[in-house]
């Protein structure tokens, strides 16, 4: 019988704690996103106005963080979420996740239940490699092993690898019910042209927890980063927080 060789270490991490009481909030950015954004900052600022313990990190190939880019997977990713719970975070944490990052805290909050309170999503995009990639672009990732597309948010174009592309194809949450049961609040603009708002509605029905609301917020674009979505997404965790 043969070994099977050990995956390679995950890169050292980037992050800023802020201490406070508990739940602590912990920030999961987007897709090529990192901690320093718009959300993860009036969160941040949110959290020493009101003394809550609060944590934002760069994902492995992001940000500050070490590694390469386009050698992470969505599974590398929901790693780093977990690394970041079992080193950083007493008790059970609530996971705050933009776009990708909404994925993500659906995928740690059903395989580690014990370490989630609570859930706010802003324009969660679980599965997006299924429905967010045209038939074309999924045979160029599959053949040529990446994809560019033109940058909506940034100057430079976004990058797909073929082993996200695969690792998000394995780990696809929406075709059936999620055994999640703590509080959810879901934001979600309806001028969102990367996450289909009505993706959000089904999100809710799928998840086991009766605690659930989705915002519709008809304005609303993909980063939901003005200052009255902001104070939405605030009000959305404090009254997540008020639930536990």
């Amino acid at each position: 019988m043969t070994d099977t060789p050990a995956p390679p270490p995950r890169p050292a991490l980037a992050y800023h704690k802020t201490p406070g009481t508990g739940p602590t909030v912990v920030f999961l950015p987007g897709y090529g996103s990192d901690m320093e954004g718009t959300k993860a900052l009036a969160l941040e600022a949110w959290a020493k106005r009101t003394g809550r313990a609060y944590l934002r990190f760069d994902y492995g190939g992001c940000g500050h963080s070490e590694g390469a880019f386009e050698e992470q997977t969505l599974a590398g990713w929901r790693d780093d979420v977990v690394t970041m719970l079992d080193e950083l975070v007493d008790g059970p944490a609530v996971l705050v996740g933009s776009s990708m990052g909404g994925w993500l805290m659906l995928l740690v909050a059903r395989d580690r239940p014990e370490q989630v309170a609570g859930l706010v999503g802003i324009a969660p995009a679980p599965d997006f490699t299924d429905w967010g990639f045209s038939v074309e672009e999924k045979l160029t990732l599959l053949s040529d092993g990446r994809l560019e597309r033109v940058g909506r948010y940034a100057d430079l174009p976004m990058v797909y690898t073929r082993a996200f592309w695969q690792s998000g194809e394995a780990n696809r949450v929406m075709f059936t019910g999620l055994p999640i049961d703590v509080p959810v609040r879901l934001l979600q603009g309806m001028a969102d042209t990367d996450v289909p708002w009505n993706r959000a509605v089904r999100l809710a029905e799928l998840l086991r927890s009766a605690n659930v609301q989705v915002q519709l917020i008809k304005d609303g674009d993909h980063r939901l980063s003005r200052d009255a979505d902001l104070a939405a997404l605030i009000a959305a965790l404090e009254d997540v927080m008020r639930a536990l």
